[in-house]
């Protein structure tokens, strides 16, 4: 965070001696200790609501991009059924044979035997 080796902190800590005194000097650094820890607390609360908004970006992202799909499975679905429908309703009505699928097609013929 700062840059401050353990030499700077000795001065620091004699400036700090000579001007308050050693009467307040213990008051002084309590204070600030617990400034330095509202301080830490604020900034982790801080960095929580960050990642908190970023993930949920994320997932907003994340939902829109599955409801695009699954809009666009519905639409395939949608024109493939109404193109089935038109097909089945031509065929039922006769002017277009019903398109015979591929697995009807490759199945063998059966004969029937006369029955004696």
């Amino acid at each position: 965070m700062f840059d401050i080796g353990f030499s700077e902190l000795m001065v620091i800590a004699l400036v700090a001696l000579i001007v308050i005194g050693p009467e307040r000097l213990p008051r002084v650094a309590r204070t600030l200790g617990h400034l330095a820890g509202r301080l830490q607390r604020y900034v982790s609360d801080v960095k929580a609501d960050i990642n908190r908004e970023v993930e949920l970006d994320e997932l907003k992202k994340m939902r829109d991009s599955m409801q695009q799909a699954a809009t666009g499975f519905e639409c395939s679905v949608t024109t493939e059924l109404n193109k089935t429908e038109a097909e089945l309703n031509a065929a039922a009505e006769g002017k277009v044979e019903a398109p015979v699928s591929p697995a009807q097609t490759d199945a063998p013929a059966i004969e029937e035997k006369p029955k004696a």
